[in-house]
């Protein structure tokens, strides 16, 4: 059983005996058929439920009150001028409403159902406990009153809140109210609600739906849709709630979901406004007036933070939701400490509020103190069985604990240790020299070893990274003291520089180390990229036709705004259009104003200075850096390409074929644009005429030199020198694309081969290298390694290459086992008598592997005199 309550996961346990009772009276109705039809309104009432639905509160407010005095009788006045009063925040109104009518034995179970908010509302969540037991009794003691779908929602709620079965609440009470009542409204709402609470959102996506195709005009509907698409979808979410604001220009919930998003944006300004209307409907709504202690906390304005806390705090005093909402909201801010303090007092107002230990757990896991987070989890996921989230960690941790884990001073690494074998040393030593060189950088001394997960598989990456399987898309992400990533193997097909990632995350965790937490997005990935490219000129986002296109044809984000470029692209270019802005944007200041001027701003955020005044101070306003931002990337776009024409061919043009119609005339009157000399040069090459594209595609690249990829002018023009039999011509372009591209492994795997041809061992090394930091994880970049290592004296190289392989090639492990032998004592590694004690376990006779034992008893016999790294008489 769970104890999880509906409504935030209050936990009633002191009703478990009343919870108990709940459930016969739930089997005796379910026994008994009463679950059976609907009861129906009169017209007034859907008129009156239409001015609520619609938004006009007020208004429902005055005709359910001269109702209730002509219509004393009717238990459906009252209902709906508390729910009235209670959505404009008339809270002590509404509860003297309650309290007059529950003081005349109403036997409304539903007006009990919305008087146990009003009663929380006003900071008596005692007396809607009460009421809830009241529920219970009622039911219990006249079954058969209760046959309306909207009360049977009720029981179910009720259940809930005492800690049912959701699964049976579900499939015993709400889909048999929405069987028996098709288009009842009730039962999908209180469907996808629950779903929502459990975080699956699928199912809250297809109930709500479903509920759509009944209710086209109701807001609430909509609003869940929303919600359902918040994880996943941020432009389907938007157009949700477009629709619910449509429907009802007063729905706070919708208000408050767009100012969410809005500071999500680090759109302050814009998410003021939406709270300050939403508070125009409900002044007294205390989620509102968290939303705005949110802001205040962001932009360091201690005063309207506590001014707000207070108010939203005002009539309920340890309401644990404002916290809890205050708190989350910081820690998707990457501002985990101060969201942990808020989810603590959220728990200290109420030690049962669920959500509030979930968020403190997954916060505590990204600030690397596994201990109690991982505790909270396990509690979470006991109390309540059904939440998506708390399962997913749940599992999730005990995959963790089949990882290895691999440490120095400064860094603890968890991998799949089939993984960790492979490559995991490289990571250590990649993350070493991100250290030395960014922390001396930035200034940064960690206290603490950074904490480093890579996973295999996506889901599970995204659970630790976002405590849902589904992931967004993103390559590694780090929380500061925390960094989760995707290995290679977990995106077959989709081959990415895991190097770069790593640095690129190590690089947030030194920022968000120097301002404490407290920096724009666009500013952090911006600086990441911008180190990715300082550090390798191969990796990191890099200027591109289509980002030239992009930038003079006026999509450039205003530096304002920028970080709200990451929240909703309009497609997964405009997502990776927005790094690259951001880290020109960086590279724009560095230039102008020095690097320092970059380490100064970031400690003043550290400092709590609100990020456009220290651009102001340190550079210059805002509002003049964008435009001068915007000429600097423009010029920079324009550079790229000096000479070449880029208008794209009209569609008609592109239409026709090569030498037809109207492309041969706009070809010939635009000798010079990039689109139709890149079309001479593949139409040259599919005629296999080699020369001609040979001609064009030089001269695209004098042009054009920075472009590179697969179908870039460099990427044909080694193609053509190799049909060619230009060898050398064909190696110093690929040269070329490597030292540019960094994740190009058929252009490093050819560098390999031809430097294999030519003895150019230290080449084939580079190039393995190059490979291994996309791909680590087959046998190919080590064979050449490994040989080229042997060929050019390179014993390091070649051991760590036949180490690998080890892992990797089970053709001859005994051959590579004798290799690394030779390759260990040509290092004077002490090992080396043990490998090679061992491949002669498998092939005894092994002339090669026995003239080398016997070289090393020799060496070893004068090893005391000698100084010898390998002592005499060394036994395996």
């Amino acid at each position: 059983m769970n104890d999880l309550a509906e409504n935030g996961g209050t936990i009633v346990a002191a009703h478990k005996p009343l919870r108990g009772r709940a459930e016969r009276v739930l089997a005796v109705l379910l026994a008994s058929g009463v679950f059976c039809c609907g009861v129906g309104r009169s017209a007034d009432i859907d008129e009156a439920r239409q001015l609520f639905l619609t938004g006009n509160y007020a208004e429902a407010a005055r005709v359910s009150e001269i109702e209730c005095k002509e219509k004393d009788y009717s238990e459906q006045w009252p209902l709906f001028l508390v729910e009235s009063l209670h959505a404009i925040g008339r809270y002590e109104a509404a509860y003297a409403v309650l309290t007059n009518r529950l003081a005349r034995e109403s036997r409304s179970i539903r007006l009990r159902w919305v008087g146990r908010e009003v009663c929380r509302a006003n900071g008596r969540p005692a007396e809607g406990d009460k009421l809830l037991e009241e529920i219970v009794n009622l039911v219990a003691g006249r079954p058969y009153a209760y046959r309306d779908v909207a009360d049977i929602v009720v029981f179910g709620r009720a259940l809930l809140a005492l800690g049912t079965d959701p699964k049976l609440v579900l499939d015993r009470v709400y889909e048999v109210a929405k069987k028996n009542e098709p288009g009842a409204r009730e039962p999908y709402l209180a469907i996808g609600e629950l779903a929502l609470e459990k975080h699956d959102f699928a199912l809250a996506a297809r109930v709500f739906q479903e509920g759509l195709s009944k209710h086209k005009k109701d807001a609430e509907f909509h609003y869940g849709l929303a919600r359902a698409y918040e994880p996943s979808d941020p432009a389907q979410m938007v157009k949700a709630l477009e629709s619910a604001l449509s429907l009802n220009s007063n729905h706070v919930a919708s208000i408050l979901l767009l100012a969410d998003r809005a500071i999500d944006a680090e759109d302050y300004e814009g998410a003021a406004r939406l709270i300050e209307r939403a508070q125009g409907v409900n002044p007294a709504h205390p989620e509102a007036w968290a939303y705005m202690a949110v802001i205040g906390r962001l932009q360091n304005r201690r005063k309207l933070e506590q001014e707000a806390l207070g108010k939203a705090l005002a009539l309920w005093p340890t309401n644990p939701r404002v916290p809890y909402l205050v708190g989350r909201k910081l820690s998707q801010k990457y501002r985990f400490a101060e969201g942990a303090q808020f989810q603590r007092r959220a728990i200290e107002f109420d030690d049962r509020f669920l959500p509030a230990k979930a968020q403190l757990a997954e916060d505590l896991l990204r600030l690397g103190e596994e201990e109690e987070g991982w505790r909270l989890a396990e509690q979470v996921h006991e109390k309540d069985g059904y939440d998506v989230t708390a399962l997913n960690l749940v599992t999730l941790r005990d995959t963790l604990s089949g990882f290895a884990i691999l440490t120095n001073s400064n860094f603890v690494v968890r991998m799949p240790k089939e993984e960790a074998t492979v490559y995991g040393q490289r990571v250590l030593e990649l993350l070493e020299e991100a250290r030395e060189r960014l922390c001396k950088k930035y200034g940064v001394v960690f206290q603490k070893p950074v904490k480093v997960e890579i996973f295999a598989h996506q889901s599970d990456f995204a659970v630790r990274t976002f405590g849902l399987p589904e992931n967004r898309g993103f390559l590694g992400v780090c929380f500061g003291p925390v960094i989760t990533a995707n290995s290679p193997s977990a995106r077959p097909g989709r081959p990415f520089n895991w190097e770069s990632m790593l640095w690129h995350e190590f690089c947030h965790a030194v920022t968000l180390r120097v301002t404490s937490n407290c920096m724009p997005r666009w500013l952090s990935e911006g600086l990441s990229v911008y180190e990715e490219r300082q550090a390798n000129s191969a990796w990191g986002e890099k200027m591109t036709p289509r980002y030239r296109e992009m930038i003079l044809g006026g999509e450039l984000t205003p530096l304002s705004r920028l970080s709200g470029a990451f929240l909703a692209p309009k497609s997964p270019l405009h997502l990776q259009f927005a790094y690259y802005e951001s880290s020109l944007a960086v590279e724009f200041l560095a230039e102008k104003f020095g690097f320092e001027c970059l380490v100064a701003i970031l400690g003043d955020l550290g400092n709590g200075v609100d990020v456009n005044k220290a651009i102001a101070s340190r550079a210059a306003p805002l509002e003049k850096l964008e435009g001068e931002f915007e000429e600097f990337a423009r010029r920079r776009a324009v550079e790229f390409a000096l000479g070449l024409e880029w208008r794209r061919p009209p569609e008609e043009v592109l239409r026709t074929g090569i030498g037809r119609g109207a492309w041969e005339p706009w070809a010939r009157a635009n000798p010079n644009n990039y689109w139709v000399l890149m079309r001479r040069a593949t139409q040259a090459i599919g005629a296999k005429q080699w020369n001609e594209a040979k001609q064009v595609l030089e001269l695209l690249i004098k042009r054009c030199p920075k472009a590179t990829g697969p179908e870039s002018p460099m990427g044909l023009l080694a193609q053509v020198h190799r049909e060619l039999g230009e060898t050398a011509e064909e190696r110093g372009v690929l040269e070329r694309i490597a030292d540019a591209d960094g994740e190009a492994v058929e252009v490093y795997g050819r560098l390999m081969e031809l430097g294999r041809a030519a003895g150019d061992w230290e080449a084939v090394i580079r190039n393995a290298r190059r490979y291994i930091a996309v791909n680590p994880l087959v046998p190919m970049p080590y064979r050449h390694m490994a040989e080229a290592g042997e060929r050019s004296g390179d014993s390091a190289s070649a051991v760590r290459a036949l180490r690998a392989l080890l892992e990797l090639d089970s053709m001859n492990p005994t051959e590579t086992r004798f290799r690394l032998a030779r390759q260990l004592w040509r290092a004077g590694d002490s090992s080396a008598r043990r490998e090679l004690l061992v491949a002669l376990e498998d092939v005894p006779r092994h002339r090669d592997g026995l003239e080398l034992l016997l070289e090393m008893h020799r060496q070893s016999g004068g090893a005391t005199n000698s100084g010898s790294a390998i002592s005499p008489g060394v036994r395996r």
